[in-house]
């Protein structure tokens, strides 16, 4: 008995830290933490912790299977896993054939320059990258970006070549951009568009290239370049009261149907797959077929014409790095690196989640930016992951990136030998293609999930939706960021100050408004600052706000009692979130404090942050609160307790 007595003493005698040695020396824990590193150490720990990692290599074959993974799964490469690459390469070269020539046109260049990005960036990628789905080449939203953004400097169809060499800069910037993003770990800058502003995006481009597409579908010569759907559907309605071809739109809607029909034939049963998969194809070589027996180009449908052949030449002296066009070119490169990554980004950490592997995004902006750099000096323009590609290869088995090589190979293979079997390709087969592929970018259950779970994030969503629409695609994203950032600006400056009470029978302290049932001590105000940072912008609001609250509480306490036992006579503040605090955060402390001693109440701290405490302490604010700093709430709590007892007796 005697031992369990002195067992008890021992735990119940941590609980009356006031009159012991353990408070003092848990105080002296908060105030003697070491000193956060500096400023300038920081910066150079973040910019240099990428070039540290590759000195700690242990030799040079490390560091080039880390540049080159493909050095590491080679060796371990099976037969079994070429035979699933050869088919999903083969498969996704029928699909990509159409599928680039179409995006050449959406990006106002000539046929072959599609079929060039779909060559040499998906080689690249093949050694440098590490997602074995992602599908690289020309993609929709990139090739309407590009024509959107450019065309407002040179009309593609007054100065085709200068237009180009700015689609080629254009290319090289981009990849400087990204590829600098992976050296420098500065990825963190894709996030700053938001999945809902992604999803308003994303939508919002692919009803534009819906109606962009209406002039290859309806044959339509004369089209505005103006990317806004007001102006589109203005072309659209003029060009039908005068100069459009029946027969074209005919020819497309027919093979679209077909196109749409196989889809869902191949989503209902596996089996069909592969004929929803090679359907794109099929329609060309119809087409094709149909128009050269029926000579139907004389009777008013355009066909692609000569498709230049061979290898990707050598584009290096078309770059422009002086002119009045070197600015634009920067920025059109920086604009389309953010949107490019973002694409790849997301889908190929999509597939990688589902085959339970890790994606390093640094080292996919570092293959992606080296192939979007050598794409620029081969005649190629930005190249990112493709979804319906993506998808269509891991459908088809891929195992490694190695289909992707495949792919590129059949390419290479259709540039030298079956361009000229184009030439009677109709345009509007190329509208239907691209129009078969734009379904999947409308999430229209995503949306719906963004505005049932948050409406500002639906904000973001919706304004990237009519900024694409109704403006143009550099303002849709420029509306998204906006949005964004505003909600983070909204949060940093009105930050949340909860009050905070003990859960019955626990030693927890938690918001009385997310939990009725906690109960608050008499004579002790507990505020939790719901912020990160309390610095310029937010510090009086929160200084305002906390004070509110005590005149709040301790109105509350003189209404209910007759003496002083209902009088606020301790403020704690939770500084659990708190993560750092600048000059006017401290100033809105000093001025917390002198306020509340004015009106009698005590300023306590707890649980402040290694690099709060140290700014607190240069500023001699510990010593103004007399160092009623402490480890939790809870000991908070149980310090302040005997001097309000004492306080109350002293009053009776």
């Amino acid at each position: 008995m005697d031992s369990l007595a002195n067992v008890s003493r021992e735990v119940d005698q941590p609980q009356d830290i006031e009159h012991g040695s353990d408070h003092v020396d848990r105080t002296r824990w908060v105030l003697d933490t070491p000193e956060p590193p500096s400023l300038w150490r920081e910066l150079m720990d973040k910019s240099s912790s990428s070039f540290k990692a590759r000195l700690q290599l242990r030799s040079v074959v490390l560091f080039l299977e880390g540049l080159f993974p493909v050095l590491s799964w080679g060796r371990h490469y099976k037969f079994w896993k070429f035979k699933n690459d050869l088919m999903a390469g083969l498969t996704l070269a029928s699909l990509s054939i159409p599928q680039s020539i179409g995006y050449a046109g959406l990006a106002k260049l000539d046929p072959q320059y599609g079929l060039y990005t779909s060559v040499v960036p998906p080689l690249i990628y093949g050694l440098m990258g590490n997602s074995s789905e992602l599908a690289i080449g020309p993609v929709a939203v990139v090739s309407l970006l590009l024509s959107s953004m450019i065309q407002k400097v040179v009309d593609p169809g007054a100065d085709p070549i200068t237009y180009r060499r700015i689609i080629f800069t254009t290319t090289f910037f981009a990849g400087t951009f990204q590829a600098v993003f992976g050296l420098f770990r500065l990825g963190f800058l894709v996030d700053f568009l938001s999945h809902a502003a992604i999803v308003g995006f994303t939508g919002g481009a692919a009803i534009l290239i819906c109606m962009q597409q209406l002039k290859g579908l309806l044959g339509i010569t004369h089209f505005t370049n103006k990317t806004d759907v007001i102006s589109v559907l203005e072309a659209v309605w003029r060009s039908i009261h005068h100069a459009w071809t029946p027969l074209s739109f005919l020819l497309g809607c027919s093979f679209l149907i077909f196109i749409l029909i196989t889809r869902f034939l191949g989503r209902r049963n596996r089996k069909l797959f592969w004929l929803s998969t090679i359907a794109p194809l099929i329609s060309v070589i119809l087409s094709t077929l149909i128009v050269f027996l029926t000579r139907a180009d004389k009777n008013g449908v355009q066909i692609v014409k000569h498709i230049k052949g061979g290898l990707n030449p050598n584009s290096a002296r078309e770059l422009m790095f002086s002119g009045p066009h070197v600015g634009e070119a920067a920025k059109f490169g920086f604009i389309s690196a953010i949107i490019a990554l973002m694409e790849a980004t997301a889908i190929g950490r999509s597939f990688a989640t589902t085959r339970g592997y890790h994606l390093d995004g640094n080292k996919e902006m570092l293959a992606l930016g080296v192939m979007n750099i050598v794409g620029s000096l081969s005649s190629c323009y930005v190249a990112t992951g493709s979804f319906s590609r993506t998808a269509v290869n891991f459908i088809s088995g891929c195992q490694t990136v190695v289909s992707n090589l495949i792919m590129a190979g059949m390419v290479l293979i259709s540039l030298e030998l079956f361009t000229g079997l184009l030439y009677f390709t109709p345009i509007s087969i190329l509208a239907s293609v691209i129009l078969s592929a734009l379904p999947g970018l409308i999430d229209i259950n995503g949306a719906y999930h963004i505005w049932k779970v948050d409406k500002l994030d639906f904000l973001a969503c919706i304004g990237a939706f009519i900024g694409v629409l109704f403006a143009s695609v550099e303002i849709g994203l420029l509306a998204a960021v906006t949005i964004s950032f505003g909600r983070i600006l909204l949060y940093t400056i009105r930050p949340r100050t909860e009050v905070l009470g003990r859960l019955p029978s626990t030693d927890i302290f938690c918001s009385i408004s997310q939990y009725p049932s906690a109960v608050k001590n008499p004579g002790i105000l507990i505020i939790r600052i719901q912020s990160s940072l309390l610095c310029f912008a937010n510090a009086n609001y929160v200084r305002e706000r906390i004070m509110k609250r005590s005149m709040e509480e301790e109105g509350k306490g003189k209404e209910t009692k007759t003496n002083e036992k209902g009088r606020i006579q301790v403020l704690i503040l939770d500084l659990s979130n708190l993560m750092n605090i600048d000059t006017s955060g401290i100033h809105a402390l000093e001025e917390l404090h002198k306020k509340l001693a004015s009106h009698g109440i005590e300023l306590a701290l707890a649980n402040p942050w290694s690099q709060v405490i140290h700014k607190l302490k240069l500023a001699q604010f510990v010593d103004k609160i007399g160092e009623r700093i402490f480890l939790t709430v809870g000991e908070a709590v149980q310090a302040c307790l005997p001097n309000i007892k004492d306080q109350e007796m002293a009053s009776l």
